[in-house]
């Protein structure tokens, strides 16, 4: 299970570094650890849609405390440390790498919109995508040359964030599988360790970043369990978000099944 911190309180105040629309970061006594509060706050379409989903700071917290725990043991580097409180996180000090890594498993969302290839269609082979994290553009897709032309990170980096990229994908499918839900494609954030400058998985795995269906149900709709609710105003945004906690938790609850360290 996700590791509760014992710590005791911070001697001196912390201080706001960065609000986002899903985190707020705050400093701590150690000048290389970091505290990641979760919000309840929901948006969608580039921030053109903004809401509140009940709970979802805490929710968004342990489950991705469970999978980051989960990725460790199975050999990626995160900036995952512990969580002191219920919707927070301590975390190791990166510079974020201006890329956002999607992972896609079956065709949805914009890859149907760009490409006219039906929504659901299984991809054979996981689709790695790369796009610029920046709203002012319209987090745009990028093609590996553009990146480079962009100063945005060295070929070296953007080979260790595919290899790892796909990593995380194998690991967190067989996981998600046993939950009963299909991991649909999902989004990736890196940054260079403040200390030695290696790259670990950052920001957050979560119903916010990832499409998630429940593989038990076919309509659909109702299949959904991840942000799309929110998106497309299906309700019941609040129960998904609760239902994929329960499964996850309920995985490292369990008894080992495999050796694999995620239990």
């Amino acid at each position: 299970m996700f590791q509760q911190s014992n710590r005791p309180p911070a001697s001196q105040p912390p201080q706001k570094l960065y609000e986002g629309k899903a985190k707020i970061l705050y400093t701590t006594d150690d000048p290389l650890v970091l505290l990641s509060h979760f919000k309840d706050d929901a948006t969608a379409f580039n921030a053109q849609k903004r809401g509140r989903i009940e709970g979802k700071g805490t929710i968004n917290c342990r489950i991705s405390a469970a999978l980051f725990e989960l990725l460790e043991a199975n050999g990626v580097p995160t900036h995952f440390i512990d969580c002191p409180e219920a919707g927070q996180m301590r975390v190791r000090a990166v510079a974020i790498v201006p890329i956002e890594v999607v992972v896609r498993n079956i065709a949805a969302g914009s890859l149907c919109r760009q490409t006219g290839i039906p929504a659901g269609t299984v991809i054979p082979d996981p689709l790695v995508e790369y796009y610029y994290k920046n709203d002012d553009l319209g987090d745009p897709l990028l093609t590996r040359d553009r990146l480079f032309l962009m100063n945005l990170a060295t070929p070296q980096q953007l080979d260790r964030m595919h290899s790892l990229a796909l990593q995380i994908n194998r690991v967190l499918q067989e996981f998600f599988t046993r939950c009963n839900i299909t991991l649909v494609d999902f989004k990736l954030e890196f940054g260079c360790d403040r200390r030695d400058g290696s790259l670990l998985l950052a920001d957050e795995i979560s119903p916010d970043t990832c499409r998630l269906w429940d593989s038990d149900r076919a309509d659909p709709q109702a299949r959904i369990l991840d942000k799309d609710r929110f998106r497309h105003d299906l309700g019941n945004i609040e129960a998904a978000y609760e239902q994929v906690q329960a499964r996850v938790l309920a995985q490292f609850a369990g008894p080992p099944s495999d050796g694999n360290g995620t239990n």
